[in-house]
């Protein structure tokens, strides 16, 4: 999708004909690989786009149609099949020359289409921001790359001639598309492996981004090449003989620095220009991965290598699939220089990534390969979209996962896993698998048991234990790294959560029912269909699941939707029991009540216990349904369910403790005491006794004091273990006093 296009009201003039149809010859002179009847398809489409873009103008005034010309040039490069070149002719023709999709399937195909579809901006959709409208294009174009990886390559070629071409555009929108380029397609292209286009896009992004930087920085650059011109010719000189003396065949190219790189150096290292030391380098291009290793022998001979300064990218590939052998030596008049050391197939995959696969496919037998180049993260986007809908929250997980620098970890059966750098045990976990995460609950790195918020190191041995009956912990998401770790987590919560919603959604409408007489609540079956079906009406919810989980959450009203069921049933001749009714009333307000919903403990993220007043079992309460946060409970004497109370009181519903709850609650416990060494010892010594667990503890800032606060958190069973806990501690030498803290008072 272009986003240099200049719409003009005349008709293309002979001289902008002829400049189109020279450029549609120069990508006709690139297509000797395709068949004849391909050929003639390629032809029929650039017909079609010529024809539809017919009058519009580039910024630079040339006609709009030599954009997917050069665009289709990049794609013949990379040998791509006759159906990319086909979208690449016509990638902008939904978008900006109201072709709609089956026009586009009747003339070319579906498979045609559908790549063009996936390079389309959601033009027709409204969206609340620029934002949120980028996000979700964005997420369309990244779901329709991962089921074809053509979708990326076309608009990556799309961007490049966009970016050679930025600067006949309003200097107004350089920034925008620089950072945007720096930001997604660079990385993307460089977790495809399309290292030359992912230099390309870096440099022309700085050029636009930075005009001063990048032209002091030229110039620089320019005159250091002629200072070094005899260096380079010297040491490629020498590098030739001892290779010769060998009796190895090498082809060896000089490499120089790309100016962003050299920037970035500068910039993250502080260094001047003339600190950056490896601005040139030399590929060594060989016949068999062997003699990789062998011309390294050569070069180390040749000149002293520097310690630390060694990489075989052969024996472990970088995540997009780069394979080389690099070291840096140390050449005459002490200039360090850069060597890679790969083969003719290992240099196509290092400059064209993913797009090897067309330009080896005939060549490789052994093109599978290729081929699997970056699947991996492509089939991860496509994990990450089933559990995440919103396009703001994929995009996020998407940009964790395309940052290019690696470490490399094995499990304990030796298998060699690429993490991102700064990944922690639970991603290791998840890359493994979603279950293996889920039921994460110890690992042990090295052999040696470690928490799971550590990051991972090159050559890490990682062994991860896992419980049936554990889940996934919302702390996790503080420290994650990874896209598909940090989705499976959410997606995991967000279930549970809704799960337990409409847990606690049935039983209050059973509740309120049974205050209207009725008892049980009608089950989802053939029979109860229709009065279901008219309740749903009524609430506007898609399902009994929907209104249910609703009714958890406090979005529904339980006794308003029970009073509508009441209404339904007696239509169909069912009556309420007047005696239920008469009781359920007569006990709506008693110590126990009939008619409350009874809480244990168990009910997960759907029940909050007020952190005002941190109720306790034993203590007097009444829950209120906050909207969308499920049920709040509250001390009946908590100051802020009173405020509330006042100004929501049909939000309020009757809630008491179950018999047997099955957990500790927290609560808080403000203990006065002498300042003096131990005291906070002894103090948290006679809470352990009592057997209640510390969860928080703070104290007084002014430590100088004769008498100091200690405000504690801790976990009891009910009231009554809260008083056995209260008299140990005040039995302590030091305490002055001991009172329950509420801030709701």
């Amino acid at each position: 999708m272009s986003v240099l296009l200049s719409p003009a009201t005349g008709r293309s003039t002979p001289a902008a004909a002829n400049a189109a149809a020279a450029s549609f010859a120069a990508l006709m002179a690139k297509l000797d690989y395709l068949s004849a009847s391909d050929v003639e398809q390629v032809r029929r489409a650039y017909r079609f786009a010529d024809e539809a873009h017919l009058g519009q103008l580039r910024n630079s005034g040339e006609p709009y149609i030599t954009h997917p010309i050069a665009v289709a040039q990049q794609c013949a490069e990379w040998k791509l099949d006759a159906q990319a070149l086909m979208a690449a002719l016509l990638h902008d023709a939904i978008e900006d020359c109201g072709v709609s999709k089956p026009d586009l399937i009747e003339r070319f195909g579906a498979p045609v289409a559908d790549l063009v579809d996936g390079l389309t901006k959601l033009e027709k959709l409204e969206f609340n921001t620029r934002e949120e409208n980028q996000a979700e294009s964005f997420r369309k174009m990244l779901l329709a790359m991962a089921r074809d990886v053509r979708v990326i390559l076309i608009k990556l070629a799309d961007r490049t001639h966009n970016m050679r071409t930025l600067g006949d555009a309003p200097r107004a929108k350089w920034t925008r598309i620089s950072s945007e380029t720096l930001d997604i397609y660079a990385p993307i292209a460089h977790r495809l492996g399309l290292n030359t286009t992912y230099r390309e896009l870096q440099d022309l992004s700085f050029r636009h981004l930075h005009p001063w930087r990048y032209a002091t920085l030229a110039k620089a650059l320019a005159r250091s090449r002629g200072r070094r011109r005899d260096v380079i010719k010297r040491v490629k000189g020498e590098v030739e003989a001892a290779f010769a003396t060998a009796g190895l065949k090498v082809h060896i190219d000089g490499r120089e620095k790309s100016l962003y790189s050299i920037y970035r150096k500068m910039d993250n290292k502080h260094l001047s220009f003339a600190q950056v030391t490896d601005i040139y380098g030399f590929r060594v291009i060989v016949h068999r991965l062997i003699d990789c290793y062998a011309a390294m022998g050569v070069l180390h001979q040749l000149y002293k290598p520097l310690p630390g300064k060694f990489r075989d990218y052969i024996a472990i590939p970088k995540i997009n699939g780069y394979q080389s052998l690099h070291t840096t030596l140390v050449g005459p008049f002490g200039t360090s220089i850069e060597f890679q050391m790969r083969t003719e197939a290992m240099h196509v995959v290092a400059e064209s990534g993913v797009a090897a696969h067309w330009l080896y496919k005939a060549a490789d037998p052994q093109g599978d390969a290729s081929q699997r180049l970056g699947t991996q993260w492509l089939q991860s986007l496509l994990d990450i979209q089933h559990e995440t809908r919103d396009a703001a929250e994929f995009w996020d997980h998407v940009k964790i996962d395309l940052f290019p620098d690696a470490v490399y970890v094995f499990t304990p059966k030796s298998q060699i896993m690429a993490m991102p750098r700064g990944a922690t045990i639970v991603d290791f976990a998840y890359a493994i698998h979603s279950d293996i995460g889920d039921r994460t609950v110890s690992a042990k790195v090295n052999g040696e048991q470690v928490p799971l918020r550590t990051e991972l190191h090159n050559g890490d041995v990682i062994e991860i234990i896992t419980a049936a009956a554990s889940s996934p912990n919302p702390g996790w998401l503080a420290f994650v790294r990874t896209g598909r770790a940090r989705s499976k987590i959410r997606h995991h919560l967000k279930t549970r959560a809704l799960t337990e919603s409409q847990d606690l959604g049935e039983k209050m409408l059973a509740q309120a029912l049974r205050a209207e007489g009725i008892e049980p609540l009608p089950e989802d079956n053939e029979k109860n269909r229709v009065l279901w079906e008219k309740i749903l009406r009524f609430s506007g919810n898609r399902s009994r699941a929907d209104l249910l989980t609703d009714v958890g959450l406090g979005k529904r009203i339980a006794s308003i939707v029970a009073k509508r069921m009441v209404k339904l049933l007696g239509e169909a001749g069912i009556k309420p029991d007047a005696l239920l009714m008469s009781r359920e009333r007569y006990t709506a307000h008693e110590s126990v009540s009939q008619g409350a919903l009874l809480l244990d403990g168990s009910e997960g993220a759907s029940v909050q216990f007020a952190p005002c007043c941190c109720p306790i079992p034993g203590d007097s309460i009444t829950g209120y349904l906050g909207r969308g946060e499920g049920l709040v409970v509250h001390t009946d004497d908590c100051t802020v369910a009173k405020r509330l109370l006042h100004r929501d009181s049909e939000r309020f519903i009757a809630v008491d403790w179950s018999d047997e709850p099955v957990r500790p609650f927290e609560t808080g416990l403000l203990v006065t005491v002498t300042n003096g060494k131990g005291v906070l010892a002894r103090v948290a010594s006679a809470m352990a006794s009592a057997e209640a667990d510390i969860t928080h503890v703070n104290m007084d800032q002014e430590s100088a004091q004769g008498a100091i606060d200690l405000r504690f958190t801790i976990a009891v069973h009910d009231r009554v273990h809260l008083a056995a806990v209260m008299r140990n501690v005040k039995r302590t030498p030091s305490v002055l006093r001991v009172q329950r803290a509420k801030s709701g008072h």
